[in-house]
């Protein structure tokens, strides 16, 4: 997985893209009617119910755009929420604060979204060993903030990107020419460039589980679109020679029963794929 300092680089580079992308060369509007010695106060107005995400992110905004912005929190990061609910209070420049509102509620309206949904997943496993992963199926150029949300709602992080983890899928197995020469490839690359990383192998059958399991070093074997039945002889054939994740479509209507077939994990892109933002407000006050 990516460090703490590589994963708050790429928080980083999103407020600098995202507020060169909004704001250009001024926020016109209100440099054309605000004054710029014109101080406010606005409030985050909670307008939906779910699980409340981006907060801390909100404040690496206000304080990238302007470090005399003040925040006072009253909701944390994975609280659940309802309509009327105040997030917090921002007080400060009011050229400072309407330059910053709109990438605010665009990255809290979406972590929110995925907090909830991936909180959700995670109320279906209770009682279970099973966890729940993310996927790389992420929106471009905002991963770091999608993968923070499905923290924030009690989910875990599969891979950050292709550099962090192997991952040997059906194409990387065909285009190796099968199962076996893709592991014994991959492991040799990673002694060559002397990388420590993790590598997991997608399975597409049972037989194709038989054979990765006669290789050492693989770290999790990912059940991909297994029914339920095969799921479970599956888990029983690999035992605790590694870990588990099922994968392929799994929904809110299916989550449960395959957790009962004993997958360690279980990874869903839905997560940040298919969401609907939190309805959320920046108001003056």
């Amino acid at each position: 997985m990516i460090t703490e300092k590589q994963f708050q680089y790429e928080i980083d580079l999103i407020i600098t893209n995202a507020i060169r992308e909004d704001v250009g060369d001024g926020d016109h509007s209100s440099l054309a009617c605000i004054p710029k010695t014109a101080m406010g106060k606005a409030k985050l107005l909670v307008k939906d119910e779910g699980v409340i995400a981006g907060i801390e992110f909100a404040k690496l905004v206000f304080a990238h755009v302007d470090n005399q912005v003040q925040i006072e929190t009253l909701i944390n990061d994975g609280s659940v929420v309802k309509y009327g609910d105040i997030a917090f209070y921002v007080s400060g420049s009011s050229q400072s604060i309407l330059k910053a509102e709109r990438l605010v509620l665009n990255a809290m309206q979406r972590m929110s979204a995925i907090a909830t949904k991936t909180n959700a997943f995670t109320k279906f496993l209770e009682g279970t060993n099973t966890k729940i992963l993310d996927t790389r199926k992420t929106t471009p150029g905002v991963r770091a903030l999608e993968k923070w949300a499905v923290r924030i709602g009690g989910g875990e992080n599969h891979r950050f990107a292709l550099y962090d983890m192997i991952m040997l899928k059906d194409n990387h197995v065909d285009f190796a020419g099968g199962i076996t020469n893709a592991i014994k490839k991959t492991q040799q690359y990673l002694r060559d460039t002397d990388k420590d990383l993790k590598i997991i192998v997608e399975a597409r059958n049972l037989v194709e589980i038989e054979e990765i399991l006669r290789n050492d070093g693989v770290y999790r074997i990912l059940i991909d679109n297994f029914n339920y039945e095969d799921t479970k002889k599956a888990v029983a054939m690999i035992g605790d020679q590694c870990l588990t994740e099922s994968s392929g479509g799994i929904n809110e209507n299916t989550i449960r029963k395959y957790a009962e077939c004993g997958v360690d994990y279980i990874s869903s892109g839905a997560l940040t794929h298919s969401v609907y933002n939190m309805d959320l407000s920046l108001k003056a006050v």
